[in-house]
């Protein structure tokens, strides 16, 4: 089994999978969006390809924790997901993601064509390496 990455955003969304042992988070391929039904399928083809129980959907607040529209948008989906899938899903912060992405891709001193293809992707991996970490710390807690 593992966990499935989101980071949904109005042209892209950005995906990531665990591991099998749920310690690290590898960046997976980016869906271009075209309509709901069509990236829902997208998303419930991925699951069932991948052996996926468990889905994580970056959910960006604003920094002082509101909502914006584009919140509100990814809960829709979400709640859109819900729908149509039967495992477990729940959404994470992802304040700053987008932004850290583009930092280690800036870093990596690629073109902004390059960075501008893999910024979804390698945020769907820092939401999920986050949600992993505190899974692994809440571990040490029991």
């Amino acid at each position: 089994m593992r966990i499935l990455g989101l980071d949904v955003g109005s042209k892209r969304i950005g995906v990531a999978l665990s591991d099998e042992l749920f310690l690290t988070a590898q960046g997976g391929k980016t869906i271009e969006r075209k309509n709901e039904k069509t990236d829902l399928d997208t998303i419930r083809e991925l699951i069932m390809k991948e052996a996926v129980g468990e889905v994580v959907v970056g959910l960006p607040l604003n920094m002082n924790g509101t909502e914006s529209n584009q919140t509100r948008d990814v809960i829709a989906f979400f709640e859109s997901l819900k729908g149509v899938i039967d495992i477990p899903i729940k959404t994470w912060d992802e304040r700053l993601t987008s932004v850290q992405a583009d930092h280690i891709l800036l870093e990596a001193d690629m073109s902004r064509a390059k960075r501008r293809k893999l910024s979804d992707k390698v945020a769907a991996q820092l939401i999920l390496q986050s949600y992993l970490d505190s899974r692994k710390k809440g571990e040490k807690n029991v």
